[in-house]
């Protein structure tokens, strides 16, 4: 089955979207660890090291929400993505909510490495947006898909060893064992 209430237009800008704020995270990130491991003593904090690991992550799941329901063409395309979009959404969530709590205890913070700082925050949380709003659209896509009878599935009682389909895979069926 394929995504049928999501056009193809609206979820294309989406993930180009994604993976543009990706890029500029990854950017501002990098920026930023490079200039501590660099310019000071420090090495360079978690939340911009969990901000590269996020943007370097959206990167892995847009190839794998485009690449695996090629090679999994039961096994519809919401299925694939919901996961994706779940774990992204957390991920940015976290990685800048943290990015914001360090800046603030910061003694100081001025030049263009903080300035670089405060942007990743903000685009940190544009992706967190972006992300969560394609997991939105995707559960309703898979809520769709289960509601038409394209997952789940199972019988209403225990029959006397009637075929039973499995819903997400429906020329496979199972046996149920007689009571």
């Amino acid at each position: 089955m394929k995504l049928t209430s999501m056009s193809f237009p609206l979820i294309l800008i989406v993930r180009v979207i994604q993976g543009v704020f990706a890029a500029l995270v990854l950017v501002l990130s990098s920026f930023v660890a490079h200039w501590y491991n660099t310019t000071t003593t420090l090495a360079s904090p978690s939340p911009i090291n969990f901000l590269i690991f996020g943007a370097i992550w959206s990167y892995i799941s847009l190839v794998c929400i485009e690449i695996l329901p090629r090679f999994l063409p039961r096994v519809p395309k919401a299925y694939v993505a919901a996961p994706f979009d779940l774990t992204n959404a957390l991920f940015y969530f976290s990685g800048f909510v943290a990015l914001a709590v360090f800046l603030q205890g910061l003694l100081f913070c001025r030049g263009d490495v903080c300035h670089a700082a405060q942007a990743d925050v903000a685009f940190g949380a544009f992706s967190f947006a972006v992300w969560s709003a394609s997991a939105a659209l995707t559960a309703l896509e898979v809520l769709k898909v289960r509601r038409q009878g394209g997952g789940g599935g199972g019988g209403a009682g225990m029959g006397g060893g009637r075929q039973v389909g499995t819903g997400a895979f429906p020329g496979v069926g199972m046996k149920e064992a007689a009571a």
